[in-house]
């Protein structure tokens, strides 16, 4: 990649050729006097010593350096420089709400995708400002550290959802305490806490961490994304949220705890719907904020060449005073080649020389423009064709790996890191290529992977601390995950022991009803065989004799005639009166 800081100056090249020009005529003039003295050819045989070419040599080459001093002066830079620079911007910290009830579609698409959308178009007007994201739910934890690069903002942006927080809730004060501590320190730009949210603030204490965040210097604005009126919050499955009861789960915007905290982090509280007022609303109280120095590490792609320049700038001054304009008596009998040939041949071999040395180079200024264009794919192939006539030129497989991540080739790019990585011999580019293999695995969630990637590139660059916030991150990315992946794990061995014990209460019933079976075959069993029985005792009494039969009879009769005799008897006593009483 190669350009002029000041191409203004490239203008004075226009005096090459007026100087040309009145060489052309002071040529002429001479050639008129040489005339007046008589005939040319009697003349140069006079002053064989007068060489013709040499005054022609020293003019071009007191021309190219006067052009190459002009080339000094525009400032031709090429290839990347590392500085720190200080700008007039703000410090933001956005604590987004990542909440279940953000899901809600109230605000069109939902609540969190209108949060997103909302800070991409607050990003896109920093300019020099710093910006860092926090999410929270019923935890907080940084997801972007502070910083100046936006395009990474927004691309950790993308990934935001509920899943990246097991523990539900919204604990707006952790998010304050946490946004409290990730400011730049010693930095006198004003700061500006942004808080996303719905108002369901499921913790307390809010209103206590607003006034610390005040008394500390920085303004926290509320954010407040939903209606009063309230929604159901939808499941990936198509239904909705339901309580214990079973009841559909409504959320509601609390817009009186958001104007609360406002008034206490002196703030301001700003309702976002669905029109663009709450964006131009936010824009204009940042713009009121006070811009102060704020340092960044800049990665610029340009360095300064001019001292190349200036070494070619000697040379042709060192040549032009070694070339007399008169022949050297002792060199002029020495010719291999004319003169002509010989000034030819040795443009040639230069010419050549350097076409060949900036091949490679020339492809990855291609590739460079294209990528400042947006086309990608293209810049890839120009700094494949950059690679192929150079295999070493690590600045075109770094910027290949680039295109690729633009292109979300991560995997592909990835690779090209690391070959941008082993080539390189500069410890900062080398960092920037692990810590970039860092940002894509960090997106795909490959915590472990990345780690050790930026890991990689703090050994070539300690002091870069984007680097070591990353890593940070990340680690706590991975404790999280390692906690979810417990928490499921024994989420799958409480399910396996419960289809276990319904495996076994199954078994059970299933030997039951076969034990109810057999006892029921029994008692089949037992009442064919009772019945059975009285079958037999009937078919028994049936075969009883007469003789018995007549006995039982008159038995019968002669027990009814005695009855009968008592009776009779009873009836012939005489009867005895009983009086009542009068109570």
């Amino acid at each position: 990649m190669f350009r002029f800081e000041d191409p203004i100056y490239l203008w004075l090249l226009l005096v090459i050729p007026v100087m040309w020009v009145i060489r052309l005529i002071s040529d002429r003039r001479r050639m008129k006097k040489i005339r007046k003295f008589g005939d040319a050819d009697l003349v140069k045989q006079m002053m064989e010593d007068v060489s013709k070419y040499r005054p022609t040599v020293k003019f071009w080459l007191l021309q190219a350096a006067l052009a190459l001093i002009v080339v000094m002066l525009a400032r031709p830079q090429m290839g990347t420089r590392i500085s720190r620079e200080k700008r007039q911007g703000i410090e933001a910290i956005i604590c987004m709400d990542i909440s279940n009830s953000m899901l809600a579609e109230d605000v069109v698409p939902s609540r969190l995708q209108k949060s997103k959308l909302l800070v991409e178009n607050m990003v896109d007007k920093f300019v020099n400002d710093k910006v860092g994201l926090i999410v929270y739910a019923g935890d907080a934890f940084v997801q972007l550290p502070i910083t100046a690069d936006y395009v990474s903002a927004k691309m950790f942006m993308q990934n935001i959802s509920p899943s990246l927080i097991a523990s539900q809730g919204t604990d707006i004060a952790a998010a304050i305490s946490m946004a409290m501590v990730s400011f730049t320190p010693d930095e006198k730009a004003d700061k500006a806490i942004i808080l996303i949210t719905d108002g369901e603030d499921h913790e307390g204490q809010a209103l206590e961490a607003a006034q610390a965040a005040k008394e500390k210097g920085f303004r926290v604005f509320i954010l407040g994304v939903g209606s009063t009126k309230g929604a159901p919050i939808p499941m990936p499955d198509g239904s909705y949220l339901t309580d214990n009861a079973g009841e559909t789960v409504m959320t509601r915007l609390n817009e009186d705890m958001c104007k609360e905290i406002a008034a206490a982090g002196s703030g301001t509280y700003i309702h976002v719907d669905n029109t663009s007022e709450a964006q131009e609303r936010l824009d204009e109280e940042i713009a009121k904020m006070q811009k102060g120095d704020v340092s960044t590490l800049v990665y610029s792609e340009y360095d300064e060449q001019f001292q190349a320049v200036g070494i070619l700038v000697l040379l042709l001054l060192l040549i032009e005073v070694i070339v007399m304009e008169r022949e050297n008596p002792v060199t002029k009998r020495i010719r291999l080649f004319g003169r002509k040939e010989a000034v030819a041949m040795i443009l040639l071999l230069v010419v050549a020389s350097a076409a060949q040395a900036q091949t490679d180079r020339q492809y990855v200024r291609l590739g460079n423009k294209e990528f400042r264009k947006g086309a990608f794919d293209k810049a890839e192939l120009e700094y494949k064709k950059s690679l192929s006539k150079n295999e070493n030129n690590s600045q075109a497989a770094y910027n290949m790996g680039c295109a690729m991540m633009q292109q979300q080739k991560d995997s592909a790019a990835i690779a090209q890191f690391e070959i941008a990585g082993k080539m390189e011999t500069n410890k900062i580019r080398r960092a920037m290529s692990y810590h970039n293999i860092g940002v894509i695995l960090q997106m795909h969630q490959e915590y472990a992977k990345a780690i050790e990637a930026y890991k990689e590139a703090l050994r070539n660059n300690p002091a870069d601390h984007q680097t070591r916030y990353n890593l940070e991150l990340c680690k706590r990315q991975l404790k999280n995950q390692q906690q979810n992946q417990q928490n499921k794990n024994q989420n799958q061995n409480q399910d396996q022991k419960d289809q276990d014990k319904n495996k076994n209460k199954d078994q059970n019933k299933d030997q039951n009803k076969d034990q109810n079976k057999d006892q029921n075959k029994d008692q089949n069993k037992d009442q064919d065989k009772d019945r059975q029985n009285q079958d037999q005792q009937q078919e028994q009494q049936s075969q009883m004799s007469k003789e018995n039969a007549e006995r039982l009879l008159d038995a019968a009769v002669q027990q009814e005639k005695q009855t009968q005799q008592r009776l009779q008897k009873a009836m012939q006593q005489p009867q005895r009166r009983r009086l009542q009483k009068n109570w």
